[in-house]
């Protein structure tokens, strides 16, 4: 798939907005192409002071605040995902300078084909799996965007040429810049309700995922979740190939489950038959997943037999219901990625198990009375922390015996003394991490260590 919008950077003066990996890898990518590249953060220099110095040599920077001299003196500004809307950068807009995301900039030098994975959940699980599943095929590959790598680290190398494949992770964030990226296959995962702190609605913050379709043409694919009619709904407006995924719904061309077994179905191929017995990740969530990824290899080329080898072997993502420990025949489940509803009501619809639910954190806006269906039955006890535990509790009052800890620490220690042998205890906090540590990582190596201490002590 040639680009033909390919940018001359030579002697542009070019400010990269955000110096965390996505404008540190833009920054390398412009001072490359022969651009005067200035970077500006709001960080000062004393917390940058690694990172500057791992940049090239010529490069500029202005930290600690965003004058607007500086940005409407610019050629092109390209944004880090997440920057706020900025005045500097309303006025750089009224003076007509170019303005980019990190993503929007890599594609105009990416030749090869690009599969792009958007939705509110999901996004990373799928876009590793689908690597995996095209890692045998011979092609130079690249997987990363807002997973890891940024695409502008992928520009230069084999798998941005002709003949490679880049899979990436899109955020709405980073396709609200993004004015002419055509992946060969994008897929809209899923739209439920997340970060309508910045959208004003679910129409607005769905438009923006599925800007991920605007730039396709008839020889490109448009993949969607089937089951869903949100997602459904902005299909009308694609110009490529559509396809589908659905456990409830069949698409007429895409993925779907007969018992045990995945088919796809495409015009003009023979179908595609795998087995889904023996996948090793739990919950309705990772099975369609499955079917979405196996779609997108199955599209690209991917061998069956190699899809089927990662059906049977891909073991997930860390703090995505990754299996951390057993302890006296209960199962610790470190889901701390699923920091909102929707996240949660996938993580734990179809879980194998009974099970005791640790969840809390920073409430997020939307309201827990929606989990209730998934934990009724299912749930013995719910153990919560963290600033929503009241909120929580009122929402799902009745579904289970609720229990307060003070800690992540001490949630897993009262968990623990709930299940009994056979049932599970998860992590699924459905808030943010923020009240209580950095980031849902942190929070997740916190429970698994809890897991392990807790192993130390039965023994």
């Amino acid at each position: 798939m040639m680009h033909t919008n390919q940018m001359e950077l030579t002697d542009r003066r070019v400010l990269v907005v955000g110096l965390g990996r996505s404008g540190q890898a833009a920054a390398r990518l412009c001072a490359r192409r022969g651009a005067r590249v200035t970077v500006n953060d709001h960080r000062g220099a004393e917390a940058l002071g690694e990172v500057l110095g791992a940049l090239p040599p010529g490069v500029g920077a202005h930290l600690g605040d965003h004058p607007v001299e500086l940005f409407v003196s610019q050629d092109l500004i390209v944004l880090s995902p997440g920057v706020p809307a900025l005045g500097a950068l309303e006025a750089a807009r009224r003076a007509g300078v170019e303005i980019l995301g990190e993503i929007e900039l890599a594609a105009r030098f990416v030749s090869s084909d690009i599969v792009g994975i958007t939705g509110t959940n999901g996004k990373s699980t799928v876009t590793t799996w689908i690597g995996d599943m095209l890692s045998s095929g011979g092609r130079p590959l690249f997987v990363g965007g807002n997973l890891g790598e940024p695409l502008s680290a992928a520009v230069d190398t084999p798998a941005a040429a002709p003949g490679g494949i880049c899979v990436v992770e899109l955020s709405s964030f980073q396709l609200e810049t993004c004015v002419s990226l055509r992946p060969r296959a994008a897929l809209l995962l899923n739209l439920d309700a997340d970060h309508l702190d910045r959208y004003p609605d679910m129409a607005s913050y769905g438009a923006a995922k599925a800007r991920i379709f605007a730039c396709q043409d008839e020889g490109d694919w448009a993949i969607t979740n089937w089951d869903q009619p949100l997602c459904r709904r902005f299909l009308d407006r694609v110009s490529g190939q559509v396809a589908g995924f659905g456990l409830q719904n069949v698409p007429p061309s895409g993925a779907t489950t007969e018992g045990d077994r995945i088919v796809i179905s495409l015009p003009g191929r023979s179908p595609v038959t795998l087995l889904a017995a023996r996948l090793r990740l739990v919950g309705r969530h990772n099975l369609e997943n499955a079917l979405a990824s196996a779609l997108a290899a199955v599209l690209l080329g991917a061998e069956p037999g190699a899809v089927q080898e990662s059906l049977d072997t891909f073991r997930g993502l860390p703090h995505r219901m990754e299996l951390v420990g057993e302890v006296d025949g209960v199962r610790f489940y470190n889901d701390s990625k699923a920091t909102n509803v929707s996240a949660v009501a996938g993580s734990l619809g179809g879980f194998p198990d009974r099970f005791v639910w640790v969840a809390g954190g920073r409430h997020k806006g939307a309201p827990y009375t929606s989990l209730r269906g998934v934990l009724g039955g299912q749930a013995k006890a719910i153990v919560l922390i963290g600033e929503a535990a009241d909120l929580i509790a009122a929402d799902l009052e009745g579904v289970a015996p609720v229990f307060r800890a003070g800690s992540l620490e001490e949630a897993v220690g009262v968990a623990a003394r709930l299940a009994a042998s056979k049932e599970a205890v998860v992590l699924s906090p459905a808030c943010s991490s923020y009240d209580m540590f950095s980031n849902f990582e942190e929070r997740g190596a916190c429970f698994a260590a809890a897991v392990m201490d807790l192993g130390r002590r039965s023994r």
